[in-house]
């Protein structure tokens, strides 16, 4: 048994602007499951599929509120695709952001809501990924993360240290799932978290009593009778474990 990661899931003020904008960061379309819900997702993508983590955006009442620690790290193929993207992710609303990151060759950037996020140098291990390289999880411990993440979602380790873990789908498609450890002090809370969905024919329940075993535990954002389950992994990061229906 394992659970598919299918998407991030940003709150927001406004899901249609936001939506908008990163639709046209990541080269991707736009489509919508119901009022105050964008989804974000590439063109002709048969959902869900590994090749792609996709963007849900979702307009509540206040999300200034709402305190997470994932985020957005964008691929570049580049020095030149990169300059050109920091400029066109400007132009579409995105602001630099310094964080105390000194001379470093990725640029910070805060998308038109606030969240944080960043544009990498070229590295070899994201060619391959797509616009995203990687959705980044602030942590205390990632190797406790990658455990429980690893057995949730049956995805492959690539690497492991005391500051650093690392993720991808078992296909070797798609975003990496990174772990980085950051003192509280220093974490910078977004407004992203993560949803995962079960297999066909896997059942929503018995998924959360396997994550409950795993170490999660339940969690209450105000969501009501709702088809998803939303769950804390054992650093309390929530998340949400979609229905099927």
């Amino acid at each position: 048994m394992a659970l598919q990661l299918v998407q991030v899931n940003f709150k927001a003020r406004d899901d249609a602007a936001l939506g908008r904008f990163w639709a046209d960061a990541l080269g991707w379309g736009v489509s919508s499951e119901g009022p105050g819900v964008t989804n974000v997702e590439p063109v002709g993508f048969d959902w869900p599929d590994p090749t792609a983590v996709c963007v849900d955006v979702v307009t509540v009442p206040d999300p200034e509120t709402v305190r997470y620690r994932t985020h957005l790290e964008l691929a570049t193929t580049s020095e030149a695709h990169q300059v050109e993207l920091v400029a066109r992710l400007k132009d579409l609303g995105a602001t630099p952001v310094d964080m105390g990151q000194g001379d470093v060759p990725w640029t910070v950037l805060a998308d038109p809501e606030g969240n944080v996020f960043r544009v990498l140098e070229p590295r070899p291990i994201y060619q391959d990924t797509g616009p995203i390289a990687a959705v980044v999880v602030d942590c205390a411990d990632p190797r406790a993360m990658v455990r429980f993440w690893g057995e949730a979602i049956g995805w492959t380790v690539h690497e492991v240290t005391d500051d650093h873990a690392r993720l991808r789908s078992a296909k070797g498609v798609g975003p990496y799932l990174e772990f980085r450890r950051a003192s509280g002090e220093n974490t910078v809370w977004h407004r992203a978290h993560l949803d995962v969905l079960p297999y066909p024919g896997d059942d929503q329940a018995a998924e959360v009593a396997r994550l409950r075993a795993l170490g999660a535990t339940d969690a209450d954002v105000g969501q009501g009778d709702v088809s998803w389950k939303c769950l804390a992994d054992p650093e309390g990061n929530e998340f949400c474990v979609l229905g099927r229906g």
